[in-house]
């Protein structure tokens, strides 16, 4: 009897992830995790920053190859590293809303998220003079009420593929790489963490496995591209 109830536990859990979190659900419509597959092109996303140093090391890495990509803040994050998040729209990346605080608890109360998404633009807003038409949720919860809340909002829900799960646990770098390489396919949009959660965190083998992914999937004759531009959608709201 234990068992079995462990493994209806199990199943109820895999089902929620694949209904509310898992880019492959049926809903992925509704929250793109991919762009057209027609050209050998891949758009390369950042989530829960920005975070010092790594934010700057990783647009470092992109200026050096001459590739623009899609960052999406948390607003908190933005209060605490203003001159980087201003760096990122100045350098041509696209910046997106990636809530105030990345705490999970807000979802059980979707007002409250839908005050921190406010809140955030208008912190993007003051920090760099542009209002982001693009928000991914933390952990692309895709629950339809938030999704239709941020459409009402003007804004486009993006999700992405992760570059590696366990990107949370810095795994090897070359390790991230050689796995976000191997599930690239042209339209495919990347996701890399130069943050934890909104709290910072060393991120230094993402930024290996940023740099790796990046000449590898060069070598391999893909183009890079925003998010905006992978879509078809506009980057900021007018």
């Amino acid at each position: 009897m234990i068992i079995l109830t462990g493994l209806l536990l199990l199943a109820m859990i895999g089902a929620a992830y694949w209904l509310l979190m898992s880019p492959f659900a049926p809903s992925s419509r509704d929250y793109p995790y991919h762009g057209p597959p027609d050209e050998r092109v891949v758009a390369l996303t950042f989530d829960d920053g920005p975070n010092e140093p790594y934010t700057s090391q990783i647009l470092d890495i992109l200026a050096a190859r001459d590739i623009r990509a899609t960052f999406f803040h948390v607003g908190q994050c933005v209060e605490r590293h203003p001159e980087v998040a201003l760096r990122v729209v100045d350098a041509g990346h696209v910046m997106g809303n990636h809530s105030l605080s990345h705490r999970f608890g807000t979802y059980l109360r979707p007002r409250a998220y839908e005050r921190e998404v406010e809140r955030t633009q208008r912190i993007l807003a003051r920090v760099t003079g542009r209002t982001p038409a693009l928000a991914r949720t933390p952990w692309l919860w895709r629950q339809p009420a938030l999704l239709r809340m941020l459409r009402r909002s003007g804004l486009h829900p993006v999700a992405g593929e992760f570059g590696h799960a366990l990107e949370v646990f810095q795994l090897s770098g070359v390790r991230m790489a050689r796995r976000a390489i191997a599930k690239t396919r042209p339209g495919s949009i990347l996701i890399f963490h130069d943050g934890f959660d909104g709290r910072g965190g060393n991120r230094a083998e993402t930024v290996v496995a940023v740099r790796e992914t990046i000449d590898g999937l060069l070598a391999r004759g893909y183009r890079f591209v925003t998010v905006d531009e992978l879509l078809g959608v506009p980057a900021y709201q007018a």
